[in-house]
């Protein structure tokens, strides 16, 4: 651990350098280095991946109501009305004798600049994989179960569900009409399964649950040998009441706490991924909502984000714990325009969890956690629905047709980040608490002129997006995740022009895997990239008629999984039949191995330059 903080310490110590370097500071920054190593001695590592990251916080709360309230910044010294911690950026941002927000900017003086830096320095290793202490392991168990609980206390006025119900069916009612189970083409997913079945061994069935079989027929789901009926007795039909739960499972995701995923069983993720598909499509493609309710596009989201923080029309919405607090009830509303295809979402949710100790929770009262692959569409239509709502009541316009594509018109939605007009921000965020959401206070953003949805974090239509580092700095060639991680993260400062910290990087791997060539940003090779251009070729290749170098590439971990007869047939004919993957990477030896999901390694090959 004290290699890690000696580690990061220096990578700590060169963003603090470019970081003042970028605003052309003219006050030194050895006082706040001082303050970090002394913070880093007492504290640890928490003080980079969570004090700082609190810090950065506090300075987006202030930029939002206008200058530093006593409550901001709790954790450092202030001077007069500022934090004497990164003052000499500080100070450029809000008036040191009062806290208040410049209103205008001169020439010597470029606000979003300096914020950039400031969130840069503190927020680099917010996001750093670290395994927590148990403790916070544990207090994330309890706070999945408390959630679901929390359902039985959950109850909503008959008028408000009317009018849940009647939104939804203008909104959704005759685009869901006209879906069927026949449209659905089921696929296996990349992901773990609770079962623990992966690869190959995906398309050999062992347990089939009954609930699926009126809507997805499992002589239809790779049985295709002559002898169907001696194929099907070796598959488990599982009742209701003995259907294998969610694996509730922890993943390290940082310091602060692990991201809580509930693993699905095999035959479940396969009908889910199948329904999926099809709601994007049909939703993504509507007339009405098409760019407004987004599941693949992240791009819309960042630019309204980056257009509401220069003229503050847009609010950006973000919400906790997003996934765990959607009523099954109301999910099961939005659908009443389709039976069928509310029953067919529902014979592939599960409801039950394990939760790691081995608890069992259920019958589950939410419609799914992440780990779901319709935990994304169903909130996302859940907001939405929620959203338009607000929307209405706030202009007492009665729900009908035209009313409901006036107002979805002001609201987009990706997963839960939401944003709406910042004039209507406290009647949404009011629905949205009414119908069981909790709204992160923190990332949610109507005043001022900060906004960050989908990645982006902007100020006065300016990104002021950080950098993360994800990882630990790399020691040896069989730690590859780190390694491209850090390859990518180094790219990512040189190109915006945090130049001491890019070469320091640069020097940590090719202290593990030696020199780094220069290559094109978007070359497959681990490499530098250069405004110089390319500066490394090492030969001409007269048989592909180019210029290539030799270099580190990610490559797949493969492990030895065959499959034969009916099974293997069937994934060749799947594989055919799927438009999708055409585009995909095909692998000559599919049916002898599959990849282990997550897991990637590094080899030396020659590669174009460009």
């Amino acid at each position: 651990m004290k290699s890690d903080e000696s580690d990061l310490l220096e990578v700590v110590r060169v963003i603090v350098i470019d970081g003042y370097a970028q605003c052309a500071a003219n006050v030194s920054f050895k006082r706040d280095l001082k303050t970090i190593r002394s913070r880093v001695k007492d504290e640890g590592l928490s003080f980079l991946t969570i004090t700082l990251p609190n810090f950065a916080r506090d300075l987006e709360q202030a930029l939002a109501v206008g200058r530093i309230l006593p409550e901001h910044f709790r954790m450092f010294r202030k001077y007069r009305a500022i934090p004497v911690f990164l003052q000499g950026m500080l100070a450029r941002i809000f008036d040191l004798e009062t806290g208040r927000l410049y209103d205008e900017f001169n020439s010597a003086t470029d606000t979003p600049t300096f914020i950039g830096a400031i969130r840069q320095i503190c927020l680099a290793f917010k996001k750093v994989e670290i395994g927590c202490t148990p403790a916070r392991e544990a207090a994330a168990v309890v706070n999945f179960a408390n959630i679901e609980s929390s359902f039985s206390d959950f109850g909503l006025p008959t008028e408000d569900l009317a009018h849940f119900e009647l939104v939804s069916s203008v909104l959704w009612g005759n685009m869901l009409h006209k879906l069927s189970c026949s449209m659905f083409t089921p696929r296996h997913g990349p992901g773990a399964t609770a079962d623990r079945i992966s690869g190959n061994q995906k398309y050999i069935w062992r347990r089939w649950h009954s609930r699926l079989e009126p809507y997805f027929h499992l002589d239809e789901a790779g049985v295709i040998t002559s002898d169907v009926e001696r194929e099907l007795e070796r598959v488990t039909i599982v009742p209701p009441e003995q259907e294998q739960p969610v694996r509730v499972t922890l993943v390290p995701k940082t310091l602060k706490g692990p991201r809580i995923i509930a693993i699905e069983p095999h035959c479940m993720q396969y009908a889910q991924q199948g329904i999926r598909d099809v709601l994007y499509d049909v939703i993504e493609s509507d007339s009405r909502l098409s760019g407004k309710l987004n599941f693949t596009d992240q791009s819309i989201n960042q630019s309204l984000a980056m257009s509401g923080s220069s003229d503050g029309q847009l609010a950006t919405v973000d919400l906790s714990d997003a996934s765990d607090r959607v009523p099954l009830s109301l999910a099961k509303i939005m659908f009443n325009s389709n039976p069928d295809l509310w029953d067919a979402i529902n014979a592939c949710r599960s409801t039950h969890a394990e939760l790691p100790d081995g608890t069992v929770l259920g019958p589950l009262k939410k419609f799914a956690s992440m780990g779901s692959a319709l935990c994304f569409p169903i909130e996302a239509m859940y907001f939405y629905t929620i959203c338009v709502m607000a929307l209405l009541g706030e202009q007492d316009l009665p729900v009908n047709h035209k009313n409901v594509d006036l107002v979805s018109s002001l609201v987009h939605v990706y997963g839960d980040d939401i944003i709406i007009p910042s004039t209507s921000a406290a009647t949404v965020l009011a629905y949205l608490q009414k119908y069981n959401c909790k709204i992160n206070h923190n990332k949610t953003f109507y005043s001022g002129k900060f906004r960050e949805s989908c990645g982006v974090d902007a100020y006065d239509g300016f990104e002021v997006t950080p950098t993360y580092l994800r990882y630990l700095p790399p020691k040896n060639r069989q730690q590859a995740s780190h390694i491209i991680s850090w390859c990518e993260t180094a790219n990512q400062f040189y190109l915006k022009g945090y130049w001491h910290t890019a070469q320091y990087m640069y020097n940590r791997i090719e202290q593990v895997i030696g020199v780094l060539p220069y290559v094109s940003p978007d070359s497959e090779a681990l490499g530098r990239v250069s405004y110089m251009g390319f500066r490394t070729v090492q030969r001409w290749n007269s048989t592909l008629h180019r210029f290539e170098v030799k270099a580190w590439c990610p490559t797949p971990v493969y492990y030895t999984d065959e499959l034969d007869d009916h099974a293997a047939l069937w994934k060749s004919l799947s594989k055919l039949v799927s438009l999708s993957s055409l585009d995909e990477p095909r692998d000559r030896l599919h049916l002898k191995r599959s990849a282990r999901h997550g897991v990637v390694a590094i080899k030396r090959r020659w590669v174009p330059i460009t």
